[in-house]
């Protein structure tokens, strides 16, 4: 079987170094925001191309403690509206309604499944106060489009990087964009550590002062207490292994990008759509999406030969039982890419030969 992520094998290239990480942790008897955070931070704020980042529990709590901050320091009010792409995962929209805030759910791009300028335009509005792109599958969205039309209309941008670690669009990062951006280190993803974890990046030493400590249940100082904060801190031994693997990051991308550029040059079915990359941007490839209007009889025929897949995702947001009052709701382009996206074994230590059979194999498929 060849597996769609082989996490343990990825892990393992890494072994030695992981275990010197967590023993080193072990025996400084500090574990909760000690050096290897600090180290970390520092690490990935240089990476992204801005001055701060701030290490929370997981990407989830990066999103949420961001629009959190703004509100603190009166930014935003309940009830303000975040302009976000319906096709997202739901945790984008997660972060919004638990701050109180009006998710605009807008059509993505076709082409990119990415947030549209034409549509953020189009549901503007004099309640509109926050733009969340979300760089899905690890392509950055149109950022300077996106950058131009919040500074006309003197609004914030969110960046949600979830999927993006490392991408870039005309030479800078993702995370360096926009107002602020979050991170997930969940162990799926290109930088992912071994349990959860996250973080924030900014350029603005306010808003990365005040997620600092909401994240620490609203103190900077032991005891002290300025804001009504919560429990969200990157642990120590997740920024051990942090330190370990940044390193390692961009070969890990060059290797994803091999897969992908396998698998666009040689799938040739006339029953699959490849993803679509503009000539600016570095996909760095957290998953290879192909759309099929046979997906159910495609997944099990590449089970069949071996090869699993996965779908990100089944169900958008707005169909979901948690948001039920949008389930009448319709986003024709977002339900159709739903119906029809399926994610291909996409892994840095993927052997060419692997490579080459599922390529093979999907060229064989027909109906």
């Amino acid at each position: 079987m060849i597996p769609f992520l082989d996490l343990k094998s990825i892990n393992e290239q890494y072994r030695n170094e992981l275990v010197k990480a967590t023993t080193r942790v072990i025996d400084s008897g500090w574990y909760v925001m000690g050096q290897e955070v600090k180290t970390f931070e520092a690490a990935f704020a240089d990476y992204c191309q801005t001055e701060h980042c701030i290490g929370v529990a997981n990407g989830l709590d990066a999103l949420t403690l961001t629009l959190r901050a703004w509100k603190e320091l009166g930014l935003l009010s309940d009830g303000d509206e975040v302009i976000v792409q319906a096709n997202t995962y739901i945790a984008s929209i997660l972060a919004v309604t638990e701050n109180n805030l009006v998710p605009i759910l807008v059509e993505p791009s076709e082409d990119t499944f990415n947030l549209s300028t034409t549509n953020i335009n189009k549901a503007l509005t004099t309640r509109t106060r926050v733009i969340l792109p979300v760089h899905l599958y690890g392509q950055i969205s149109p950022m300077a489009e996106i950058m131009a039309i919040a500074d006309k209309h003197n609004l914030l941008v969110l960046e949600d990087c979830a999927q993006s670690h490392g991408a870039t669009f005309d030479g800078m990062k993702c995370g360096s964009w926009g107002h602020a951006a979050a991170f997930s280190f969940y162990p799926g993803k290109n930088l992912g550590a071994l349990g959860d974890g996250g973080a924030i990046t900014t350029n603005d030493i306010k808003l990365a002062d005040t997620v600092r400590a909401l994240g620490n249940y609203g103190s900077h100082e032991k005891y002290k207490n300025i804001y009504q904060g919560v429990n969200s801190r990157l642990d120590e031994i997740q920024a051990a292994i942090l330190n370990v693997k940044l390193k390692y990051l961009d070969d890990e991308i060059c290797r994803r990008q091999q897969v992908a550029n396998a698998y666009i040059a040689n799938i040739y079915n006339p029953l699959i759509q490849l993803p679509k990359v503009t000539q600016q941007e570095e996909h760095v490839w957290h998953l290879f999406v192909i759309t099929t209007e046979h997906r159910e009889l495609l997944v099990q025929y590449l089970l069949e030969n071996g090869i699993q897949t996965l779908i990100h995702y089944p169900l958008p947001p707005h169909k979901q039982q948690a948001y039920k009052a949008w389930n009448e709701l319709s986003f024709p382009v977002t339900e159709k890419m739903h119906n029809q996206v399926l994610s291909l074994p996409m892994d840095p230590t993927l052997e060419l030969s692997s490579v080459e059979y599922v390529i093979d194999i999907i060229n064989q498929f027909s109906v």
